[in-house]
């Protein structure tokens, strides 16, 4: 049982500051100092982020927004900007990066998680995360923003792709914002569409938002769009000329918006973000390499098709890694010596000392990482 409790938490971040500075000079070690600390509440750390789940509401019939209560060491973020969740499962410690659909003041904030059927992460946040239990919250990410001049906005979705944009939009009503806005968002069948009572409500409350989903997975006659991103979509809702555009998506559906946007020719400024990375670059031919992992003291013969990830948990080690897209870091690793490729490029690294991505690094000759 706590010795104190959570509200406290934050009031008690300024009188940490001389364990800090200890820390910080190397005279006392942070991981002792949390382990004390972690003794008066779970949550209270020297540095790191804790934060207490306040509430869970089905959004969709596959998404869940989590609103949690940040301890005193959350620095804060804007809406439209991404972080990681960390779990431990079976021994593992996993994060996944979701984005913030609300950032409040005191520590509140909102994220919203997809189910992904077969995920070792999400299942787990949507069926057994419960009020009152605890996440570690990592680094905030992310540069979508929200445009400054008073213009219109298109925002395009697809998938999970609502939530920073759900956030963004938030934010600007409340601020004001008056020039036109439209959103259309894409989901594969009627009961993903996301946040669907409180979009309407906005519509109704706001002249300037027009909303409309499209269903690409199954017909409806009664609604206004059907199928997959395309030209016709935005003509039908009256959104070919905006100022600027806002597209969050699977690479896929980003990559169809950037190229309709280069087709177009339009002024303004259009912003992606895509939450898959584009598909791997594979070699046509099959190179034989060995891979030393220097802390394990392992070594193991190995190819250059693969991922220095996927080898090195065929070699039994347990790497930390969230995403396994290139995305969120946490597989972050220091290259000891040999030549790697980056199978979202084929861009070669070779410098020793130099942080690698293990999930999307391939070798590409006789590597040695610090693993």
């Amino acid at each position: 049982m706590a010795l104190i409790p959570f509200a406290w938490l934050r009031a008690l971040k300024p009188l940490l500051w001389p364990l800090r500075v200890l820390a910080a000079r190397g005279w006392l070690r942070e991981a002792d100092i949390d382990f004390c600390l972690a003794r008066m509440h779970p949550a209270l750390r020297l540095n790191r982020v804790f934060a207490r789940v306040a509430a869970r509401q089905w959004v969709a019939e596959d998404m869940l927004q989590l609103s949690l209560q940040a301890n005193g060491n959350w620095a804060g973020a804007t809406p439209g900007q991404h972080l990681q969740l960390f779990v431990e499962r079976e021994g593992v410690r996993l994060s996944r990066t979701y984005s913030l659909t609300s950032v409040q003041p005191g520590g509140r904030l909102q994220v919203a998680i997809k189910l992904q059927a077969g995920g070792r992460v999400s299942p787990f946040l949507l069926e057994h995360l419960a009020v009152g239990d605890l996440l570690e919250l990592g680094p905030v990410q992310g540069e979508m923003n929200w445009p400054q001049a008073n213009e219109g906005v298109l925002l395009l979705a697809a998938g999970s792709g609502i939530t920073p944009l759900l956030g963004l939009l938030r934010q600007a009503l409340a601020k004001g914002f008056s020039a036109p806005i439209t959103l259309l968002h894409y989901v594969r069948e009627q009961g993903q569409r996301a946040f669907v009572e409180e979009l309407q409500a906005l519509q109704g409350q706001y002249a300037n938002l027009q909303v409309q989903w499209s269903l690409t997975a199954e017909a409806n006659e009664a609604a206004v769009l059907n199928g997959r991103f395309n030209a016709a979509h935005l003509q039908a809702l009256n959104a070919t000329a905006p100022g600027n555009v806002l597209a969050c998506g699977p690479a896929g559906f980003v990559s169809q918006v950037q190229q309709w946007w280069q087709g177009a020719q339009l002024p303004g400024v259009l912003q992606v973000e895509a939450f898959t990375p584009p598909a791997l670059l594979a070699l046509d031919g099959v190179r034989a390499v060995q891979l030393g992992f220097a802390r394990s003291h392992q070594q193991r013969p190995a190819d250059n098709q693969r991922s220095l990830l996927e080898w090195a948990e065929a070699q039994g080690l347990q790497p930390a890694h969230g995403c396994r897209q290139g995305i969120c870091a946490s597989c972050t690793c220091t290259l000891l010596s040999g030549t790697v490729r980056d199978m979202r490029s084929g861009a070669l690294f070779s410098e020793p000392g130099q942080p690698i991505r293990l999930c999307v690094s391939a070798a590409h000759s006789d590597v040695e990482i610090d693993l």
